[in-house]
């Protein structure tokens, strides 16, 4: 009887398929750092509570946890062996929970194991509920080149409505010693929020350009299955009122010099989230840590993994060298959907060439979604380039549900 492979075996995943990727796209990782100090209701991320309440008498397991990530990501070596590593982003719950004494021994880390670019961008996530004076300036000297805050919003009222453990005066203090600290950061904006007027909203967006942000990232706020907003739906906006707000940041963003690259993010030149490009261009990523998963390219297939959700099954899992509990390799009738969920995303959208490099593909395999889309109008073609319009962003789901398998 065959044994099921080892998920780390890369002979297994260097078989000849179905698919022929004419190279590797760039490679990203992403580390997922569990903890945070209250669980918002409107979160469906994988953060798990750590505070004087829920852990009374406990410090964070820092070290514990930084020995489970070095182990996972040595037993993962095998499968991006030789590929260079362009970003990190350290993602959770709040890493910024952890030390930047911490950070700084995670980062030594993954630059002994891996071939990390020497202008890597290295984002850390930061919330203003963590903050502390000269905090922020400890994570750039432990290498760190770019932060992104979670502010969600500057109105008290509407902080509360989302469970955030910061407050206004808290948000405004982490913004500005930000901008000291970093060359480059973003700042998490969320709209349609419980109560929130188009004037609140509008207000909210003017302060933080009032710091000159580099970057903003903004979100709907969308009530998820299994949270507590899906229990005790909030009252919020209407679709129209929402849609107004979004007209309106999009109107004041760009007057400021943002230029909405993607669906929810705004940036001045230069200033691109180059981890989250990478997603968008169906680029590749090692997830390391609870929960994290990954999307992993081989000369004829791509291979999706997720890790255990639990942080201490997954401390003891991966110090055993056995993190991973799901493995699939991406079915060849879902790779177009999957590129598309991802490229449309991107204002200036994707090239046909990019296509066929990225998932193996001919472009045979897209070519009655793509026909039906630029029939629509939801989709405008230069050439190679393919991009959505102003109408297709506006329905981009629809648009990219053109590509399901049939």
């Amino acid at each position: 009887m065959n044994e099921t492979p080892h998920w780390s075996d890369i002979r297994h995943w260097m078989r000849p398929g179905t698919l022929q990727l004419q190279g590797l796209p760039p490679l990203s990782l992403y580390i997922h750092l569990p903890w945070c100090l209250k669980k918002c209701p409107y979160c469906d991320f994988n953060s798990h509570e750590w505070s004087a309440t829920s852990a009374p008498g406990q410090a964070l397991p820092e070290q514990p946890y930084l020995d489970a990530l070095r182990a996972d990501l040595q037993a993962a070596l095998p499968l991006i062996w030789g590929r260079p590593i362009h970003s990190v982003f350290i993602g959770g719950g709040t890493p910024s929970l952890f030390s930047p004494e911490a950070i700084d021994r995670l980062l030594g880390d993954v630059r002994a194991l891996t071939r990390l670019d020497a202008d890597a961008e290295i984002t850390l996530e930061a919330n203003p509920g963590t903050f502390e004076k000269d905090r922020f300036k400890a994570f750039r000297q432990a290498g760190v080149t770019r932060l992104s805050i979670g502010v969600q919003s500057f109105h008290d009222a509407h902080l509360k409505a989302l469970g955030r453990v910061h407050d206004r005066a808290q948000a405004l203090a982490a913004v500005d010693e930000a901008a000291g600290a970093f060359e480059t950061f973003n700042l998490d904006i969320m709209y349609a929020l419980p109560g929130q007027t188009l004037s609140q909203c509008e207000t909210d967006i003017r302060t933080a350009l009032g710091f000159n942000p580099p970057h903003i990232s903004i979100y709907h706020l969308t009530i998820e299955p299994n949270t507590v907003f899906a229990k005790f739906p909030p009252v919020v906006p209407e679709d129209d009122d929402a849609y107004a707000m979004l007209d309106r940041i999009t109107e004041l963003t760009t007057a400021e010099g943002l230029d909405r690259y993607e669906v929810s993010a705004y940036a001045r030149r230069g200033h691109r989230c180059r981890h989250n490009q990478n997603y968008w261009q169906f680029g590749d990523y090692l997830g390391i840590g609870a929960g994290a998963h990954s999307k992993l390219s081989f000369a004829h297939r791509v291979v999706r993994q997720v890790r255990a959700r639990e942080p201490r099954l997954y401390m003891d899992k991966a110090m055993a060298g056995d993190a991973v509990v799901g493995v699939e390799e991406v079915a060849r009738r879902d790779l177009p959907f999957e590129y598309m969920l991802n490229a449309l995303r991107l204002r200036e959208g994707f090239s046909l060439t990019d296509f066929s490099a990225r998932t193996g593909l001919p472009l045979s395999a897209i070519d009655g979604a793509l026909r039906e889309g630029l029939a629509k109008g939801w989709l405008a073609q230069d050439g190679v380039w393919v991009a959505p319009t102003t109408r297709g962003f506006d329905f981009l789901s629809d648009l990219q549900s053109l590509f399901l398998p049939g």
